[in-house]
């Protein structure tokens, strides 16, 4: 069971649910297995076994099946209806909050239950740890993504009922006599468009965690920080009012503190963190301080090491040190996606090495301070910078970095 286990652990993302299912197969026989989780592209439904019942599966309802079960212990057996076949399913919820549903187990699941969940869990938190260590850059490209899909489905909706309310004044129209048709056309359109803004709304809570439910899954991450350092922590709750997060700054809020939390208790003499997180309807506020040296040496390393995810959801960071008080850090995350830029595609084809560059010229580097501070040469810089204009299209160094700080204010 370890070795197999660690084969699943060792699998590319793609084939990790096949490699469990073949894992568990011989504890509980099934015909298909299917997940919702979140991993290094965002938001996933991936599954493997019966194609029908694999591609019958909507999100909408695997995300209304992990609500019930956050309300019980993480396992519940239940039946899903794929193409008007009712197919029984044993549905297990992971610590960190991912979905696995095993399509009609086999007998002595209910037995196996808290194998297969304990098994689920150590899955689900690689898969996290996965999404955690990606490179920043991912997490830019969400937002992007973030911002068009909303934008596309506004757009639809908009031109949806457009479309019906144009209809109604027709049907409603004295020239036509059949009052019955008119009525049974006037219900239907009504009703299709409830659906479809009910069916909007469905997708932004598939997007969209609360605020708390997010701090909860980061106490969790931090847990065993918690059980093997002396270092204490302490939490703040957000407000239970707070608006939701979108999906890639929940990840990366949750990614920036833990990376945050075991560079400060990597220091030395740090005995207590106090995490504070907050919403003001716009950004997602994150406030840590600990009481260590305030060492100015040891908040350079610290931003080091968190500030380029935080720029890639554009957000920004501060980190302020007293010496004998400690260290504090104020991070601010927005809510919603930038406006999309000319920048924003030209971006999105750039290779990491050039997103660096492309950052550090924002931020008035030359080229030699540029080599020294990415540790390649001043050639190499030269390199990037001429392939930056050109994606760009810009004419100079100058016209390049007044496009790149258009798009971040965009």
């Amino acid at each position: 069971m370890l070795q197999g286990l660690s084969n699943v652990l060792a699998s590319p993302l793609g084939l990790m649910i096949p490699a469990l299912s073949e894992l568990i197969s011989p504890l509980v026989p099934h015909s298909a297995l299917v997940m919702l989780a979140a991993d290094v592209g965002g938001g996933r439904v991936q599954g493997t076994g019966d194609p029908a019942f694999v591609r019958g599966v909507r999100g909408l309802e695997l995300d209304r099946l992990r609500k019930r079960l956050e309300a019980s212990d993480g396992i519940r057996s239940g039946v899903l209806a794929i193409d008007g076949a009712a197919h029984p399913t044993l549905e297990l919820l992971s610590r960190n909050g991912a979905l696995l549903v095993i399509a009609e187990p086999g007998s002595g699941a209910g037995e196996q239950a808290g194998t297969l969940l304990a098994l689920w869990d150590i899955v689900a938190l690689h898969v996290q740890e996965r999404a955690d260590e990606a490179k920043p850059d991912y997490l830019q490209h969400a937002r992007a993504i973030a911002g068009t899909r909303l934008k596309a489905l506004t757009e639809l909706e908009d031109e949806y009922a457009a479309a019906v309310e144009s209809v109604l004044v027709a049907l409603r129209s004295k020239r036509l006599s059949d009052a019955q048709a008119r009525d049974e056309a006037v219900g239907r359109a009504v009703d299709a468009l409830t659906r479809l803004s009910g069916a909007v709304d469905q997708v932004r809570t598939l997007t969209e965690e609360s605020v708390t439910i997010s701090f909860d899954r980061l106490k969790e991450d931090l847990r065993p920080v918690s059980r093997y350092s002396p270092v204490q922590l302490q939490f703040v709750d957000p407000p239970v009012d707070g608006r939701p997060l979108p999906g890639e700054v929940s990840l990366g809020a949750r990614a920036v503190v833990y990376r945050a939390v075991l560079t400060l208790v990597e220091g030395e003499e740090v005995g207590h963190i106090r995490i504070h997180w907050d919403c003001d309807g716009t950004n997602l506020l994150i406030r840590m301080q600990d009481d260590g040296p305030g060492s100015s040496a040891a908040a350079k390393t610290l931003l080091g090491r968190i500030r380029e995810r935080i720029w890639s959801l554009n957000g920004t960071v501060g980190v302020d040190t007293t010496p004998g008080w400690g260290t504090r850090i104020d991070v601010v995350l927005p809510l919603d996606p930038p406006r999309t830029h000319p920048a924003s595609s030209a971006m999105a084809g750039m290779r990491p090495r050039e997103v660096q560059v492309a950052a550090l010229m924002v931020a008035g580097h030359r080229n030699r301070a540029i080599a020294d501070e990415l540790r390649i040469s001043e050639n190499t810089v030269k390199f990037h910078v001429s392939r930056i204009l050109r994606q760009l299209g810009a004419d100079s160094r100058a016209e390049a970095i007044a496009v790149l700080t258009a798009g971040q204010r965009g």
